[in-house]
């Protein structure tokens, strides 16, 4: 039995599990909000939910909050064999491209890569840091979202710009939310009996991309660079024409840290219907609000884009996966991305879509392309790797 402790640290809340990597019980699992802010949220789930409100400064007391959850709550820490912590980092760039041992020399290095995902890495590092030294006797292993799509194929990673340049900064496609998509490409492989199975995985939460995975290893993903290209997102434009940028500079006057702001936290669907989350934006489209149903038909609308390229990419397509937030519960837009897919052997059952819970086919029996729902399970992933990399 190997139990790992996984933490996914972000700029102001830290995520948390205590997994069995060998046969994936989770033991406990907790969220702490709002770090930085006067009063921040504690939630740590064990045989129920307990939650707890107090002053959260930084990522410290963040983990010493979560250490007294474990103390006085369960299970306890003392008396479990913890053989590993297992950290999330968005941005692997060409240093990290699967579980790693964490060192101080690469923590150096990881810190450098943070003009690539400026929101997400300086908030990993500082969740790594903090973790080593409350655990420094245990080994601690970092996963990479970037990893699962280091080896995109040649044509599909690279972007058409000045060759010195791109590869004296680094511009390529990363791609990222790669341990989500590699962990359900793989439970397909599994639900369809199909090693050659030629899929699209849809990862569609506040942050949204696909991929074309064939025969287990990606060959195309929708976010690039950095996670603002591809499919319309909570905040996020996705594809935009590069020529806005300099368009609104020369009009606007509006800077790079502003155009950058606009297009990342400004954009999206908060920018087209002044809400971020679906929920709301379902909840106005069903009362008719006009912007609302832009959004929604936008969002699909692109989704739909990119399967059709992406069966042409692979050479057809066998199976459609939605996960995350809004694919594992917006059955209605589940429907619509698939809307006029019929020819690509795609369709949704009405009923099946719209009843269950969790991992099904979505798609009625007769149809030659499967479309399921399967829930991601990212701190999973995160143990597995972390235990795999131990062992050796």
């Amino acid at each position: 039995m190997t139990v790992v402790l996984v933490i996914n640290s972000g700029s102001s809340s830290i995520k948390y599990q205590l997994i069995d990597a060998d046969s994936g019980a989770v033991s406990a699992k907790g969220l702490v909000e709002r770090v930085g802010q006067p009063l921040g949220r504690v939630s740590h789930d064990v045989d129920a939910e307990h939650v707890r409100e107090v002053a959260i400064p930084d990522h410290d007391a963040g983990m010493r909050v979560v250490l007294e959850m474990f103390a006085q709550h369960g299970p306890q820490l003392s008396e479990v064999d913890l053989g590993a912590v297992g950290h999330r980092l968005v941005q692997g760039g060409e240093l990290v491209v699967g579980p790693v041992l964490v060192t101080d020399a690469l923590l150096a290095r990881i810190v450098e890569l943070s003009p690539l995902a400026p929101l997400h890495n300086p908030a990993n590092v500082t969740g790594i840091e903090v973790a080593r030294r409350l655990w420094p006797e245990l080994p601690h292993v970092v996963v990479a979202d970037t990893a699962f799509f280091h080896d995109l194929p040649e044509v599909a990673r690279t972007y058409a710009v000045d060759r010195d340049i791109a590869s004296q900064h680094g511009i390529r496609r990363y791609g990222f939310h790669g341990t989500s998509h590699e962990w359900v490409s793989r439970r397909m492989t599994a639900l369809t009996g199909r090693d050659d199975l030629r899929q699209v995985v849809l990862h569609l939460g506040n942050g949204a991309s696909a991929s074309a995975v064939v025969a287990g290893r990606p060959v195309d993903t929708s976010m690039g660079l950095t996670p603002l290209e591809g499919l319309v997102m909570g905040t996020r434009s996705g594809d935009i024409d590069p020529a806005v940028i300099a368009h609104l500079h020369r009009t606007t006057g509006m800077d790079a840290e502003q155009l950058d702001s606009l297009l990342n936290k400004q954009s999206g669907l908060l920018g087209l219907t002044g809400h971020s989350d679906m929920r709301e934006v379902k909840a106005r489209a069903a009362a008719g609000d006009e912007t609302a149903l832009l959004a929604r038909a936008l969002t699909a609308y692109r989704i739909r884009k990119y399967i059709g390229s992406y069966a042409a990419a692979m050479g057809g397509i066998d199976a459609v996966a939605f996960t995350a937030g809004i694919g594992e519960n917006d059955d209605d837009l589940r429907e619509d991305c698939l809307a006029g897919l019929g020819f690509l052997g795609l369709q949704v059952d009405p009923e099946r879509n719209q009843t269950g819970r969790g991992e099904r086919r979505i798609s009625p029996e007769r149809t030659g392309g499967q479309v399921w729902v399967v829930p991601t399970d990212e701190e999973q992933a995160i143990a597995v790797q972390t235990a795999r990399l131990i062992r050796q």
